[in-house]
């Protein structure tokens, strides 16, 4: 017997790569954005006070780098793991911290966690970016891409089931036995039919000359050679 089975790379809970590779990757940028935009930003005239490139505060290692590192560690995970259940971690971690980017300044106060300042600029369309992109904006879309890695991961689909199956399914797991040739089967009512003179006959005519006919077989009636009376009306 040839077993002919394939032999799954762990199970259900393998998946490629690929699967949350993009998703994690973009989550790496948000998370290093989030935990270091509040250091570099005074850089480039654009933070939250106080504005002083590299300082560092109470409240923007809980509200800012806390979940920026947060982010980095669940893209990585989304990026590098083959497993179903770590990268699912790494996705809800991404989620809870994304949330936290957009939620975390209205708690910080009553959890005594500090305060991440005032947007230091002078025009309100400043004032909106710099909230956008220190906290509402970044939270959301972390927490956007975060969900749609879930939901990607969460599915096992037809590609997912071919790369478990693996290169084992084009293989048998035992050896086959070999399978003797069978003759043609003979058809026992089968008859030939020979188109044309066969060599038999060829060689029988041959063999035997032609007589050659006289003048006298030529002529008609009793002149001829072949004996006929002619007939009288």
């Amino acid at each position: 017997m040839t077993d002919t089975r394939a032999r799954a790379r762990g199970g259900r809970m393998q998946m490629p790569r690929s699967r949350g590779a993009l998703s994690g990757f973009l989550l790496i940028l948000l998370g290093l954005w989030g935990a270091l935009i509040p250091f570099v930003g005074p850089l480039f005239d654009f933070a939250f006070t106080p504005d002083k490139e590299w300082t560092w505060t109470t409240g923007r290692g809980w509200l800012e780098v806390l979940p920026g590192v947060a982010t980095v560690i669940g893209g990585l995970l989304l990026l590098s793991s083959r497993n179903r259940a770590t990268a699912m971690f790494g996705g809800w971690l991404t989620v809870i911290a994304g949330a936290w980017f957009v939620v975390g300044r209205a708690l910080a106060g009553p959890l005594g966690l500090g305060n991440a300042g005032a947007p230091v600029a002078t025009t309100d369309d400043k004032r909106v970016w710099l909230e956008l992109t220190y906290f509402y904006g970044l939270g959301a879309l972390i927490v956007f891409l975060g969900a749609l890695a879930l939901g990607r991961i969460s599915v096992r689909s037809v590609r997912d089931i071919k790369w478990a199956e693996g290169p084992d399914a084009a293989y048998p797991t035992t050896t086959a036995e070999p399978v003797a040739a069978q003759p043609a089967p003979v058809m026992a009512d089968q008859k030939t039919e020979v188109i044309g003179p066969t060599l038999e006959s060829q060689s029988q005519s041959q063999a035997q000359p032609q007589r050659r006919r006289s003048w006298r077989d030529k002529l008609p009636g009793r002149l001829g050679g072949n004996g006929d009376k002619l007939a009288h009306r």
